[in-house]
């Protein structure tokens, strides 16, 4: 048997490694998987976000789509209020990229209009001998940049002899496309505004009631009853029905903002309520409390994180919700008018059977209405489910 200790005299051999000290090291996987023991909160979420696909998806929508509104005027080929006279009516037009078996990139035929003497109707063919091909990155009508800069430089433009109805026109020869680029504007920031204004009312209101108990939780609870209450349509209509007509239109969308941040937040303030009559018995509250937090303090450190996974899914019901609510009074003619624009509004254009029938077109407003919404509830889903990352 040898020995393995070095001979008399010898100097003892040792190794240090010249690697950082990692008091994790042992946490780490051999297979190189991310370890969850050590992750942080906002990590977890993340990683459980990530596996939810639809959510995920959803979310690039409504980015994209708020990420647009902020150069709608670039992005749209025509001015909002431009008329094109000859063009009434006229129908979407298909871009197509080959003309007679040969790639001629993205371009439109042009239009023919002949009256049906019978009917007084206006028909649309499609002209093959009149190439239109678009242009990219080019001038065209003017426009004042958020109401500041003046430009003419678009996205896409029609060619310069040519027009170019990607969804077609409307009474006035206005290019419905367009009109749906500028409306996203009004239409999607009307639901975050709305939700400020719902979300402060109902988190202050329920908090206090849900903390506090008592007095306050009954006489909260009685005015709550009472809101919901009353049916929600006529409530709409009365309210929005006592803002003048002489009004100017941006104070008529910041009153229909505030309307709907008005009818919207008992929901929330009695979910608020309940978790809090939960929570606030929980002994971190106390012990909060016997290190002498403040309430609002105690509120909105200890309590509201607690139901963090409702709030989300709140909001993101409710903001579709008020995009609903917005484009139902302005369709009715109770809510926005023009010059404003929003889907709502543009839905207008199509309230009567006749219109449906002879010019179809005229929905397209609709589908960015239920595009928005189902993106809005599917990241709700799994934002929810992402805010509780134990479970």
């Amino acid at each position: 048997m040898t020995s393995s200790l070095p001979p008399d005299g010898a100097p003892l051999l040792h190794y240090v490694s010249p690697a950082p000290f990692d008091p994790y090291a042992d946490d780490h996987a051999k297979d190189g998987k991310k370890v969850f023991k050590r992750a942080s909160q906002f990590q977890l979420m993340f990683w459980r976000f990530r596996r939810h696909r639809l959510a995920v998806v959803s979310g690039i929508v409504l980015l994209l789509a708020y990420i647009s509104i902020l150069f709608v005027e670039f992005l749209a080929p025509y001015n909002l209020h431009t008329r094109n006279m000859d063009n009434i009516y006229a129908p979407p037009q298909l871009v197509r990229l080959f003309h007679e078996g040969k790639f001629a990139g993205p371009f439109v035929y042009g239009h023919q209009m002949t009256l049906d003497m019978k009917t007084l109707r206006r028909v649309y063919t499609d002209d093959t001998s009149s190439v239109q091909p678009l242009r990219f990155f080019c001038r065209g009508d003017a426009y004042r940049f958020w109401g500041l800069v003046e430009s003419d430089l678009h996205l896409v433009c029609p060619s310069q002899k040519g027009n170019v109805f990607l969804l077609g026109t409307d009474r006035l020869g206005r290019d419905v496309f367009s009109r749906i680029l500028y409306g996203a504007r009004i239409s999607l920031t009307i639901g975050l505004l709305g939700i400020i204004t719902s979300f402060m009312l109902g988190i202050v209101i329920g908090g206090l009631a849900g903390y506090y108990g008592g007095v306050v939780d009954l006489v909260v609870q009685r005015v709550i009853e009472v809101l919901q209450s009353i049916p929600s349509i006529p409530l709409w209509l009365a309210l929005a029905a006592i803002m003048p007509a002489d009004w100017s239109p941006l104070v008529i969308y910041l009153g229909i903002t505030f309307i709907l941040g008005l009818l919207d937040w008992t929901g929330l303030a009695r979910a608020v309520r309940s978790k809090l009559l939960a929570l606030r018995e929980e002994d971190y509250v106390l012990a909060a409390q016997l290190m002498g937090a403040g309430h609002w303090r105690i509120i909105g450190r200890h309590l509201v994180p607690g139901f963090m996974s409702h709030l989300i899914a709140s909001a993101t019901l409710t903001i579709p919700g008020m995009i609903l609510g917005e484009t139902t009074l302005s369709f009715l003619g109770l809510g926005l008018r023009p010059p404003i624009t929003s889907w709502g509004v543009l839905l207008t254009e199509a309230r009567t059977i006749n219109v449906l029938a002879l010019y179809p077109w005229l929905l397209f407003p609709v589908v960015p209405v239920i595009v928005i919404i189902l993106a809005f509830n599917f990241l709700g889903d799994g934002l929810r489910d992402a805010a509780d990352p134990y479970q």
